[in-house]
């Protein structure tokens, strides 16, 4: 029996609701194929554990992941702690320690779900955002002077390298390859931005001669917030930095319904490290507690997971499993529904069991 290990990580707000809740349609798929196991472990760092030790996880944190197949991460933030405490200290050191350059957000409008676009229904809307994950304006670089006086200044400072652009590039291209549209748009700034973005655009043209069967074209991030909304269906794969897809992303969320459906993989191709899966919709200080989060963006992330580590029929079991749900209308708040998480998670494993 094929044996995978998982460095569970709930963290902050309704992570610690909703990884559970993916932990339980996990078990329950692992059961129902019979083929493979999943060997968990959970970790109790986060905002919580910075209240208790002072870091948001031990320092000694990333060679204890080292040894695990997969990481699946809740969600960090706390509002009583700043940003850069929580994120730097234990989502993005986890991304950027461990290399994980790509970071992919597919989109779809689920069954049984309803877009705020009014002519977009089910099945109309299939796109993959390819964001890159580990350099441009996240970088980390840039600085404070001068501070509580009038002159004072914030810097921060964008940093695309050759590699960096180059292996995303290359990594968008792939997946655009490997669909049926073979569409890839290159979303840059570079009419205002003449440096960095003009750089992007010259290294999409170098990487695309690689792959002639792609169709790839070029769009201004604000056109492309525009496309997105007004022409859905032209759009297929797309590649961005940091910063622009992070903003995208987060765009087609709330185009196929909500947030709540939104997953994520945080991947380092080589396979040197683990790679995070997460679902986008982050801690959510106002429903935390109350048992009403949406786990499907999680049972998504759940089912990349497992792509991921090679189990792709268990993989397609869960979304399956996931559309029938929707479709039936077992849905949280967020879609317009009564359910609570409990609800959909027991409606999710059901399925999964009854599943031919």
């Amino acid at each position: 029996m094929r044996s995978h290990r998982i460095a569970a990580i709930p963290a902050d707000g309704i992570g610690q609701e909703v990884i559970p809740a993916g932990l339980e349609v996990l078990q329950a798929l692992a059961e129902r194929s019979g083929d493979f196991r999943l060997d968990v472990t959970s970790f109790p760092w986060g905002s919580d554990f910075y209240r208790q030790t002072g870091r948001m996880m031990p320092e000694d944190g990333l060679e204890t992941l080292k040894g695990f197949d997969a990481i699946f991460f809740g969600a960090v933030g706390d509002k009583e702690l700043p940003d850069d405490i929580t994120l730097w200290g234990l989502r993005l050191k986890i991304c950027q320690g461990f290399d994980q350059y790509a970071n992919i957000r597919p989109t779809r409008v689920l069954p049984g779900l309803t877009s705020p676009l009014r002519e977009v229904a089910p099945g109309d809307i299939d796109w993959v955002i390819v964001r890159e994950n580990s350099e441009g304006e996240y970088a980390g670089h840039g600085g404070r002077a001068h501070r509580g006086h009038p002159e004072e200044v914030a810097t921060e400072t964008a940093i695309f390298t050759r590699a960096g652009v180059t292996r995303i590039m290359r990594t968008a291209f792939e997946i655009a390859a490997l669909r049926p549209r073979k569409l890839l748009t290159v979303v840059t700034k570079s009419n205002a931005q003449k440096h960095g973005m003009v750089f992007w655009d010259e290294i999409a043209a170098e990487v695309a001669r690689d792959f002639p069967s792609v169709t790839w074209e070029k769009e201004l991030v604000d056109a492309m917030a525009a496309r997105m909304v007004r022409r859905p269906r032209s759009i297929d794969t797309v590649v961005a930095t940091n910063l622009h897809a992070d903003i995208l992303s987060d765009l087609a969320g709330a185009v196929a319904g909500s947030l709540g459906v939104a997953p994520t993989a945080n991947l380092d191709p080589s396979r040197r490290f683990p790679s995070m899966f997460e679902p986008i919709h982050g801690s959510a200080f106002d429903i935390a507690g109350k048992g009403v989060a949406n786990p499907v963006a999680t049972f998504w992330t759940a089912a990349m997971m497992l792509e991921h580590l090679g189990e792709a029929a268990a993989a397609n079991r869960l979304m399956t499993a996931v559309e029938r749900v929707c479709a039936d209308g077992v849905l949280t708040a967020d879609l317009g529904g009564t359910a609570r998480t409990a609800d959909v998670t027991a409606a999710v494993c059901a399925a999964i069991r009854g599943a031919n």
